[in-house]
């Protein structure tokens, strides 16, 4: 009798296997099945090696990638202010509740404090309740009320883009200033004298600046 070795390592998802062993004598020629060894899935993360021999179970050897905990926690994090914006805008009826996570993760993309554009939007649309009535999805008075937006995503994108200095046509007002500074320049103290404090008031109000977070793993 001869012994049978096989290392599979495999790509994509694991197939279970079932091992049963016949007894070698008085199995009859005809009309009993071929057995070929087949493809054996696995994780494209795990590799599995199937260690097949004589009086031997089948034994798996899994090999997992280690866990990302920095990222884990970023994106811990990000729930964590989006939720804070939401319930927010949610305890006062405010329209954007919903719209916490992609203020979050644009403010992010721009370098921006991840409170500003719910808080500007809270100075200038009551969290969109008084939005722009001529332009359309425009709860941050943008553009003086005279841009409109196909979705509120995209004005979040947009308002979020130029306020990071990410716009080479406004970047001159925006670029490489702090969150005073920023609030300075879409709303001079010449127009409003404490524009800048009172969004500052509303966003110590949602949260604290940073989240210290800390991911349980087993």
């Amino acid at each position: 009798m001869r012994l049978v070795s096989l290392r599979l390592v495999s790509s994509f998802a694991f197939v279970p296997i079932m091992t049963m062993s016949i007894p070698a004598t008085n199995i009859p020629a005809r009309n009993m099945p071929v057995v070929r060894p087949g493809i054996v899935m696995a994780s494209r993360t795990a590799s599995q090696k199937l260690n097949i021999g004589e009086g031997k179970l089948l034994s798996f050897n899994p090999t997992v990638e280690p866990i990302d905990l920095a990222a884990l926690k970023k994106a811990e994090e990000q729930k964590v202010k989006a939720a804070a914006i939401d319930e927010y805008f949610r305890t006062r009826k405010m329209p954007l509740e919903g719209q916490g996570l992609k203020m979050v993760l644009e403010a992010e993309k721009n370098d921006l404090d991840w409170r500003l554009l719910a808080a500007i939007a809270v100075r200038e649309s009551t969290g969109g309740k008084y939005a722009c009535r001529k332009a359309e999805n425009n709860p941050f008075g943008w553009g003086s009320c005279r841009i409109g937006f196909e979705t509120m995503e995209e004005a979040i994108e947009v308002v979020a883009k130029n306020l990071g200095g990410n716009n080479p046509k406004t970047e001159r007002h925006y670029a490489d200033k702090e969150t005073k500074e920023i609030l300075r320049a879409y709303n001079p103290p010449s127009i409003v004298p404490r524009y800048a404090e009172e969004v500052l008031n509303i966003m110590n109000v949602m949260g604290p600046l940073e989240y210290i977070t800390e991911v349980a793993t087993l």
